[in-house]
């Protein structure tokens, strides 16, 4: 572990793992809420507006603080990263790939998050990571996985036949094979975005990250968001939908980022990406919630492995250096 993290204390470190948590618990909820969004918008302009409302939420948080330190090139390009892994390049892959392959899968491979997290940590910030947070990783990584494989299969989401293919010249590639690279391209750009944030919170203030790198989500968005509002018809949208993207847009854009970078400030990457686990538990807990949906003896004992997991990361070791 990094010498910095071990100057906070153990309350500077809980509160920190109580942002971390709420950052995705939060994350999930409006996954789940956002149902109605992507039936009434465009996706490419329900993003583009997304980061448009965001950005006007915190316009005063652009300002360079007077006690921060002038960006160097290097934060600057890392900003650029930040957003456009995060940002951009994650939900054009998500988007994709899930339209290619079935949920499940999809659910399967996003399980690997915290592993690849973690990984990425040894390799880029040469983060020590313990026994004890391999076994969180681990115990995260079956959760989520459990909780995909014991949600049923839609029928549409199956292709057969020509569907199933796609043509490249003489080549025919399995569409399946192609959404699943998707997935797991989104995991790298959602893993890159925990280990370049960590990088960030050395630099500058999760308030001034959160804004930075949600103007780049709008400069990138913008081309594709101009083309699907061109022709949209912005008055057959109903109010209880437009106030639904104002939550989903500050949700997204605003509280989930510094509530994340927040925590990263305190918390080696790799433990942080443990927290991501918090997803789907909180996505699952909306739609039993809000959208009648019923759990069984499977879903239940995934929350409880994944919840494992975060248990195993969150405990205090036996000294400074466990980790």
């Amino acid at each position: 572990m990094p010498a910095t993290d071990l100057h906070h204390t153990p309350r500077q470190r809980w509160i920190a793992y109580g942002f971390l948590a709420m950052s995705m618990s939060l994350v999930g909820s409006y996954v789940a809420l956002s149902k109605p969004l992507v039936a009434a918008l465009p996706v490419f302009l329900l993003a583009w507006l997304r980061f448009g409302i965001g950005g006007l939420g915190m316009l005063h948080w652009l300002s360079k603080p007077v006690d921060e330190a002038p960006m160097t090139s290097a934060t600057r390009k890392l900003i650029f990263l930040e957003s456009f892994l995060g940002n951009f390049m994650f939900s054009i892959c998500m988007l994709f790939g899930v339209s290619m392959t079935s949920a499940v899968s999809a659910g399967v491979i996003m399980a690997s998050i915290p592993a690849v997290v973690a990984i990425l940590s040894w390799i880029f910030l040469k983060e020590r990571i313990g026994l004890r947070v391999w076994l969180a990783v681990g115990f995260g990584a079956l959760g989520i996985g459990l909780l995909s494989l014991s949600k049923s299969e839609l029928p549409g989401q199956v292709l057969y036949g020509p569907q199933a293919y796609l043509s490249l010249g003489d080549w025919k590639i399995d569409k399946t094979l192609v959404g699943n690279l998707m997935v797991f391209a989104a995991v790298l750009c959602e893993a890159a975005y925990a280990v370049i944030g960590k990088k960030l919170t050395g630099a500058l203030s999760p308030k001034r990250i959160t804004a930075l790198i949600n103007l780049w989500g709008f400069l990138l968005m913008t081309p594709m968001g101009l083309y699907a509002a061109w022709r949209f018809d912005f008055l057959g949208v109903q109010t209880p939908i437009w106030l639904l993207l104002v939550f989903y847009a500050m949700a997204a854009s605003v509280w989930t980022v510094w509530l994340w970078m927040t925590g990263l400030q305190s918390v080696p990457a790799a433990k942080a990406g443990v927290f991501t686990v918090m997803l789907p538990v909180s996505a699952a807990v909306v739609g039993v919630i809000a959208l009648g949906e019923t759990l069984g003896g499977m879903q239940l004992l995934a929350f409880g492995l994944a919840l494992v997991g975060v248990v195993l990361a969150t405990l205090p070791g036996r000294t400074a250096h466990n980790s």
